[in-house]
């Protein structure tokens, strides 16, 4: 089986104008909706129909949030934003479902003071009836719509949009039936249908919440799309092993940073290339992964840099390996290695030190019991240039 093929990505302005699209769409639907609740749940005396209405006219305020956070998002990255603006769907996500609780809260008290004044409440008229059968067909086709639309963006804020009209369907089913009670003598079903709508939106907003609190404390993704990362990491070439693997939510996509282990004593410029490898995999294997930061260690530290941060620096070094080369000629090149919380020198010389390998020898043998006191180096290896 050849390797997944993901068409590409739509950019910033397409995903915006899609979803400006779909978002207008629904404004048209809600607009209409609410007008005729209002009007006609007033004149049949349906207070369930009258508390949809005002939920659908949240519907409208959610649909122009949804207009605006998307233009928004769409921006491209600038020097105050550096990984774009993004979060401004996770906000706008946030101020929706607040908003969505509140009015389900609001229709839920609404409703039970009315329940103790029962006896006072007008009969509702058919004509009640009929707008509920609309709004439940009209919502629920425009939900289907929407989640196409959500769906294929990867957006958590149009999919709040298109759960929120769900729910408006859902909630106007029961409307249906509370009016219907209504209508064969049992008025306070009418009020329990607005009661319970009122519970199921204040269930929604606060759900849609929390999912954007969630996000904006960086919580990451899920184990099922962790566990693939690694697996895209790890089958990268160079990478030996890798911890540290952490992610967060941007929105509809995601930045990943993680620590991979690589061949101790390849160059620094072989391991960036093993890095950008592992970045450039990940990215195309996973869409929804917006950036991926790779931060290569020479050996397993699950506890980072807590042996490099104790280690002297490389100026410092010199000047204590000085002492142990007193005997040598300048060094034409040091290669220093820090493995294990001690130091591994790689000593160069020019090719016309060492005429034959006795000297080699004797020079180290003398380091050898030169380093036997040293706390820091572990071991001196000398190397001779074979040709000028």
């Amino acid at each position: 089986m050849g390797p997944e093929h993901h068409p590409p990505a739509a950019t910033p302005g397409e995903r915006a104008a899609e979803a400006q699209k779909a978002t207008w769409v629904s404004v048209a639907v809600n607009l209409v909706m609410t007008v005729l609740q209002l009007i006609v749940g007033w004149l049949a005396h349906s207070q369930s129909l009258i508390a949809h209405g005002l939920h659908s006219f949240s519907d409208l305020l959610s649909d122009f949030l949804v207009i605006y956070a998307s233009r928004q998002s769409a921006h491209p990255a600038d020097q105050a934003h550096p990984y774009g603006h993004a979060r401004v769907e996770t906000a706008a996500t946030l101020v929706l479902g607040t908003s969505l609780a509140l009015i389900g809260g609001g229709i839920l008290w609404e409703s039970g003071m009315r329940l103790q004044h029962i006896e006072a409440l007008p009969t509702v008229e058919l004509s009640a009836l009929w707008v509920a059968i609309a709004t439940v067909i009209s919502k629920e086709g425009l939900y289907r719509y929407l989640i196409r639309v959500a769906e294929r963006q990867r957006s958590q804020l149009l999919i709040a949009n298109a759960l929120h009209t769900r729910a408006d369907a859902a909630s106007a089913l029961v409307v249906v039936v509370g009016i219907g009670g209504a209508l064969l003598g049992w008025s306070f079903l009418d009020l329990l249908a607005a009661a319970l709508m009122g519970f199921m939106i204040l269930h929604m907003g606060a759900g849609l919440a929390w999912g954007a609190i969630k996000e904006l404390i960086d919580t990451g993704l899920d184990d099922v799309q962790v566990e693939a990362i690694r697996k895209t990491l790890l089958a990268t070439p160079g990478v030996r092993d890798l911890h540290e693997l952490r992610t967060r939510r941007m929105a509809h996509q995601a930045l990943v940073d993680t620590h991979v282990q690589v061949d101790s004593r390849i160059s620094v410029s072989e391991g960036h290339r093993i890095a950008e490898s592992a970045r450039a995999r990940v990215l195309r294997e996973h869409p929804e992964v917006l950036d991926v930061l790779v931060h290569i260690d020479p050996e397993d530290d699950m506890d980072p840099d807590s042996y490099a941060t104790r280690l002297p620096a490389r100026d410092k070094l010199l000047s204590e390996l000085q002492p142990l080369l007193v005997d040598l000629p300048e060094p034409e090149k040091i290669v220093l290695h820090y493995l294990r919380g001690q130091i591994e020198a790689e000593i160069y010389f020019s090719h016309t030190l060492f005429e034959n390998g006795e000297a080699l020898r004797q020079a180290e043998s003398i380091l050898i019991d030169r380093l036997k006191s040293h706390p820091l180096i572990r071991k001196i290896s000398l190397n001779c240039f074979v040709a000028p």
